[in-house]
């Protein structure tokens, strides 16, 4: 059986500051970018298609008012599960993100469980975990 993970969901409360990390600090390309019932989602993925596609979205977007409420109190608490990326030049990206102004948690170290990473929250309060690819 053939299975992949197509979307994961990020939510943020701002979705252009997030495209600022995601694309520009990361480096991954915005592949679409919808308009739909006063929200807004958008998709990255990693450059030249294929793979895991990030789904940025806000607090309300297709939820009802009290799930955003709650929703959007989870995001502000930095409570939403996290995202880790591989990356080939982990060093670069740290430094790409972090002149960026992305709020550093942990700068690039080797960790007792294996990988080289490093970690920052995204605007909206997301942490992400990078690892050296390797």
């Amino acid at each position: 059986m053939d299975i992949s993970l197509k979307y994961a969901p990020v939510t943020v409360d701002d979705v252009d500051a997030a495209i600022a990390f995601y694309a520009d600090g990361l480096g991954l390309e915005v592949r679409n970018d919808v308009a739909s019932g006063g929200f807004r989602w958008v998709t990255l993925g990693a450059p030249g298609g294929g793979g895991t596609e990030l789904v940025l979205s806000e607090p309300g977007g297709g939820r009802s008012p009290e799930d955003a409420s709650a929703l959007h109190a989870l995001l502000a608490k930095g409570a939403l599960p996290f995202h880790v990326f591989e990356v080939a030049d982990l060093d670069a990206t740290f430094e790409r993100l972090r002149a960026g102004g992305a709020e550093v948690l942990a700068e690039p170290a080797d960790q007792p469980w294996g990988p080289r990473d490093c970690a920052f929250r995204d605007p909206a309060g997301n942490t992400v975990r990078i690892n050296q690819a390797g």
